[in-house]
């Protein structure tokens, strides 16, 4: 029996006397197989990853972050207007982009501010980067994208995050090699840094000890799926006292000899390959790095106090928590400045952190950061929508409206609570009609499609059918069909919003069509009996 993985053949052992299959001997943690098996899964499934819903994104990638980011973003763009660099591209690349969703958020507001903004602006490039083909083949067809590639302030790239040595921008043809840019890159690490390689070490009494697995699994590996090999492995850790130095890094090693004197009797994970992500990252420019991050995890040190053996959240893929105390402690040795939120967190930790000679200089980044994350923020919309969830039952037209509002219009959210919509819309008065049609075009704005199941643009036509407004159905439901093709219950609502319009004509001719296209829907039935006088 073998297992393969990377084009190699692992011999899977069968132990009779502890009943299970080994799949992988005493290994260092970040050297496992269990990463090869995470990037596997990713390059398997490629964006059904999103789209089937096997992966959780929405916390990450949610309109809410996606304006946070922008904010951020803009603020750092007009410090770089204050220090008179205006002229050169600033680049923004996303690192595992995946679904693309959370780039379509960021673009979306940031358009929205700088078309509002008085200062002339450096212009900006946002790059999606992935290991997974499929992916950027996705983001490069999506119709929702072609604007911004044909404006130049969208591009996409193969990017391993610290083993490619340049950015090849595939629609503006460019390459990008190291120091070559002359403004600050700005790099997006949204839901990336919990799934890539980590060390693992034991601290106790001031004494390191370096952490190794071995991987087994009960039932037989030899057919299963990666991600359900992936949800059934089992780990067994094993500790090795650290002879010091362990890294050839000199300020890697500085971070990680200081848990000496910081914490005890606890499991560390220490991420050595993030630090040399963020190392490569900074050498394609000149001018230095900012670092907008967001994961589950940690900055304050006595949350890394006590830690167990880790357990693998899977997910299809799996996760770990994010050490970003460490990412932090790095930051600052390089000469930065880590900005985390100066409150403890309930769900995610957002960091911004600025690689920069004068990191303090970026005055409108910092005030940025206070109001967008630390006066209010992604961490504390989560907790608003876990109470909107318990409540709903309760919830009125004008609190679902101040929540979407809230939300910065995001369309899951917005899914999740459009069936109690749908329950106090039913009486409605005129303005409050005006309002709710207003917030769904906002909605929609904020829509990108994954190829998920449910049918936005239809079910926003069908409000908008109760609420009167027939030419606006009637304009969503032609989305619907745009993106899902042509169904039986679309022709059924389009002819409905001309027979309401009094469009005879429209009315005949979509019935027709309707007939022949969908010959055994009984439905059809009933719009032949309407009066049409």
């Amino acid at each position: 029996m073998s297992l393969h993985l990377k084009n190699e053949k692992l011999l899977i052992a069968y132990n009779m006397d502890t009943s299970y299959f080994e799949i992988q001997a005493k290994t260092p943690f970040s050297e496992s197989l269990i990463w090869e098996l995470n990037r596997n899964f990713y390059k398997e499934n490629g964006i059904a990853a999103w789209s089937k819903d096997i992966v959780p994104h929405h916390m990450t990638s949610n309109s809410k972050v996606g304006k946070t980011y922008a904010e951020l973003i803009f603020a750092f763009l007009k410090d770089l207007a204050l220090q008179g660099t205006i002229d050169e591209i600033v680049y923004i690349i996303e690192l595992g982009a995946g679904h693309g969703r959370l780039a379509f958020h960021v673009l979306r507001h940031l358009q929205n501010l700088i078309e509002k903004a008085e200062e002339n602006l450096p212009p900006y490039c946002y790059i999606l980067s992935d290991i997974v083909e499929e992916n950027l083949s996705f983001f490069q067809e999506h119709p929702q994208f072609k604007d911004y590639l044909q404006q130049g302030v969208l591009d996409l790239t193969y990017f391993d995050a610290y083993k490619s040595e340049k950015l090849e921008l595939r629609y503006a043809q460019k390459s990008i090699q190291k120091e070559d840019l002359t403004q600050p890159i700005i790099a997006i690490a949204n839901y990336f840094f919990d799934s890539l390689a980590n060390d693992l070490f034991f601290v106790q009494n001031q004494e390191i000890a370096s952490c190794s697995v071995s991987i087994h699994t009960e039932e037989n590996p030899e057919e299963m799926a990666t991600e359900q090999l992936i949800k059934n492995i089992q780990l067994s850790y094993y500790k090795s006292v650290l002879e010091s130095p362990f890294y050839k890094e000199p300020i890697i090693n500085q971070v990680l000899e200081e848990y000496r004197n910081l914490i005890s009797n606890s499991y560390l994970f220490f991420p050595k390959i993030g630090m040399l992500c963020l190392q490569n990252l900074q050498a394609f420019s000149k001018k230095g790095l900012m670092l907008l991050t967001m994961d589950k995890g940690f900055h304050e040190i006595h949350n890394l106090q006590g830690k167990k053996e880790p357990d693998l959240i899977a997910h299809g893929s799996f996760s770990l928590w994010v050490n970003y105390h460490a990412l932090g402690s790095y930051c600052k040795k390089l000469g930065g400045k880590a900005l985390f939120p100066s409150f403890s967190n309930f769900h995610l930790e957002i960091g911004c952190l600025l690689f920069l000679p004068t990191s303090k200089s970026y005055t409108n980044t910092h005030a940025a950061y206070q109001q967008f994350v630390n006066n209010f923020g992604p961490d504390d919309f989560n907790s608003i929508k876990q109470l909107a969830y318990f409540n709903v039952s309760r919830l009125k037209l004008k609190e679902l409206i101040a929540l979407f509002r809230l939300s910065a219009y995001d369309s899951t959210f917005f899914i999740k609570l459009l069936p109690r919509l749908k329950q106090v819309y039913k009486t409605i008065s005129v303005n409050d009609r005006t309002r709710l049609a207003q917030t769904l075009d906002c909605v929609w704005e904020m829509y990108f499609n994954i190829n998920e199941k449910l049918d936005l643009a239809y079910e926003i036509g069908g409000v908008l059918y109760d609420l009167g407004y027939y030419p606006e159905a009637l304009k969503y439901f032609q989305f619907s069909i745009d993106v899902y093709g042509k169904k039986a219950d679309i022709y059924y609502n389009q002819a409905l919003c001309y027979y309401q319009l009094h469009q005879d004509k429209k009315f005949y001719e979509t019935l027709s069509e309707a007939k022949l296209a969908f010959p055994k829907f009984e439905l059809f039935k009933n719009l032949e009996k309407l009066d049409m006088n």
